[in-house]
This record gives structure tokens, C-alpha cells and sequence, in this order.
């Protein structure tokens, strides 16, 4: 069943919004952050990683956002141009905000973690006139990052973007995206991310983001309640994940569909959402069946976890289909399907 109409006419297929910073992970890895010394760096961000992950599997990606004016502005830009990805509607922070930083911490390959700069941040002051209604009317579908709404005025640039998909039958794909920088209190984050969720087409998040989101609302919902809690405001899609438990995916018409992780090697346990979803969202994209595109995307975030970065590591289609190949080969036909 198709449960998703993309618009074929669209110029672009896909257009992340919010948040692009730059990743320092560190080479000397398996000791605490305090005594890594040398670090890579990479373009980094949930939407920035998705929309890297969606062009390198051949998708035509546009990006809503804004950096800061300086050279690691440039950084990102140049690195979205390199990717394919169009830059018209990325905007320069004017008012001297930064770029966010990351720091990464590899301590083992199970005991990973990140320490975020994020007090004055470009892509938190991205404003309502700098959303372009023309952009996301040539868009298949939009996404917007849990992130985007913890402050204004992006939160107001987010909602305005919702509203304005809404009204030209843009797909909104709501990422929650959970970060505890710049929000305030729970009461906010649920009072945002349900204003979004209640008006988005495929829905997103892990089961605590999901608590977070559910929080005025209900307590210790299962996965099947929480389904049918956003399900019945209009999602067609509601995808809960449990990290090396798997996730599935609810539809609107009752059913479900259940992955688990493929088997590799962790070097690091952060990354492999990003790669997830976009590759979930490719599968949708290409109108494949709920369990192809559930079983690409944990392909997909099986081998970024697998890997150092998480942006310049994106895999093609084609190494996402190696893999799975692979994968199967060694472990048996179905080992990532319940």
C-alpha cells in the first residue's frame, strides 16, 4: 500500500530545516573527551546530515538554514555545493552568531557521547522573512528538525515553513531530534514538538523523544498507544525508535512493521539516526514497501555507526545494497527483520 503521495512535478525532493554545525570527533579514540587531543572535522547537524545522506543516494536536496558569517559559514556551504545540495536558500547570521560546535567522545565503541556549543547560534536565528513559500511549493517534502523549535526566532521560521507546506501539499516530515541545549523546560518542548507532530505526515523519534513530546498529554505510553495517539491527528506514518532494540513503523491503516539492527563492529553510538532517516525516507521516496525501506535505512545507520564521521560517511545506494548483501550472506536472509 502506498501510504505517502509525493508530488512527481517537485524540483526538489527534499528539503531539511534547522540545524548545520561542525562535528570535531576525535582520532585518538576509546579514552574520555578530557584527554583526546586530536580531532577530525566534519560538517555535522541532524538536518545538514540527512540532507548529505538523501544526496548521496541521488535525491535532489535543498537546505533551509543559517550559518555564521566567517570561514566555518563557508565551510558548510561549500561542503552542501560539493554535495549537490542547493544552497539559494541558506542565509549568513548578521548579528555575529556562531556556527555550533560538537565535540565528540568515543570512550568505547558502547560509551559514546557529545558536548554541544550552542549560546548565540546561527542556525537558531533563522527568521519568518527568510522562509521563501516559492521554495517549499517546488519541494516533494520538507523536514523539520525537533531542534529548529527550542528557540526563536527559528521556532517561529519552523512554523511558518509547517504552515506553509501544509497549504501547497508539501510532505512534512517532522525528525524529533531531541537535544536538551537551549530549551527551558519540558513543558515547552512538549507544547512545540506536538504542534508540529499533530500537523506532520511521517513522524519520527525515539522512544524518549516521544515521552518528551506525549508529556502534557499522557505518561508511559506504550509504542502502540503512542502510534495511535499521532496517528489519529493525520500522520500516515509514525516510525518509533529503541536503538539496538530496532523500530517500528505504524501506518494508518493499523498496521505495523518491525526491524532490528543490523550486526557490525560499533566505533561510536551516535550517527546512525541521521543515516536512518534518510535512508527511510529515500525508500519512501522511491514508493518501496514499509519493511524494504525500514531494513535500508538500518543498513544505512549500521554503517555509520560502524564508521568515524557521520556526514562525509553517508553511503550510496549502491553501498547500502553491498552491505545488506553482505549482511545476509553471513547471517542469515532475514536477520534484520523480526
Amino acid at each position: 500500500m502506498k501510504y505517502i503521495e509525493f508530488d512527481k512535478t517537485r524540483k526538489l525532493d527534499i528539503v531539511p530545516i534547522g540545524r548545520v554545525a561542525i562535528d570535531f570527533n576525535p582520532v585518538d579514540i576509546n579514552k574520555p573527551l578530557s584527554e583526546s587531543s586530536t580531532f577530525k572535522k566534519y560538517l555535522g547537524g541532524s538536518p545538514a546530515n540527512i540532507a548529505v545522506g538523501l544526496s548521496r543516494l541521488g535525491k535532489k536536496v535543498g537546505f533551509i538554514g543559517k550559518v555564521s558569517k566567517d570561514q566555518f559559514g563557508e565551510f558548510v556551504v561549500n561542503y552542501f555545493k560539493n554535495e549537490g545540495i542547493d544552497t539559494s536558500q541558506i542565509k549568513y547570521a548578521q548579528n555575529g552568531e556562531s556556527l555550533g560546535l560538537t565535540f565528540t567522545e568515543i570512550a568505547s565503541p558502547t560509551d559514546s557521547s557529545i558536548l554541544m556549543y550552542r549560546n548565540e547560534i546561527a542556525d537558531l536565528a533563522l527568521d519568518v522573512d527568510e522562509i521563501d513559500e516559492q521554495y517549499i511549493k517546488n519541494a516533494k517534502a520538507i523536514v523539520i528538525s525537533g531542534t529548529a523549535l527550542a528557540q526563536s526566532p527559528s521556532r517561529e521560521a519552523s512554523l511558518k515553513a509547517l504552515e506553509l507546506a501544509k497549504k501547497n501539499n508539501t510532505v512534512v516530515i517532522f525528525d524529533v531530534d531531541y537535544r536538551k541545549y537551549n530549551w527551558k523546560n519540558k513543558d515547552e518542548i512538549a507544547i512545540y514538538y506536538s504542534i508540529v507532530g499533530k500537523q506532520s505526515d511521517i513522524l519520527m523519534g525515539s522512544r524518549e523523544e516521544f515521552d518528551l513530546m506525549e508529556h502534557l498529554i499522557a505518561k508511559d505510553s506504550s509504542d502502540e498507544e503512542t502510534a495511535k495517539r499521532w496517528l489519529s491527528f493525520g500522520n500516515k506514518l509514525v516510525v518509533i525508535k529503541h536503538g539496538k532494540e530496532g523500530s517500528t513503523a505504524y501506518t494508518n491503516d493499523g498496521k505495523s512493521f518491525k526491524i532490528k539492527p543490523f550486526l557490525v563492529k560499533l566505533l561510536k553510538s551516535f550517527g546512525g539516526g541521521d543515516a536512518y532517516a534518510s535512508a527511510f525516507i529515500y525508500g519512501m521516496l522511491e514508493n518501496w514497501d514499509i519493511m524494504d525501506a525500514l531494513e535500508f535505512g538500518s543498513a544505512s545507520a549500521a554503517m555509520l555507526v560502524a564508521s568515524h564521521s557521520c556526514s562525509n560517511d553517508m553511503p550510496t545506494v549502491e553501498a547500502v545494497n553491498e552491505f545488506i548483501k553482505e549482511e545476509k550472506e553471513q547471517y542469515g536472509d532475514m536477520i534484520a527483520r523480526s
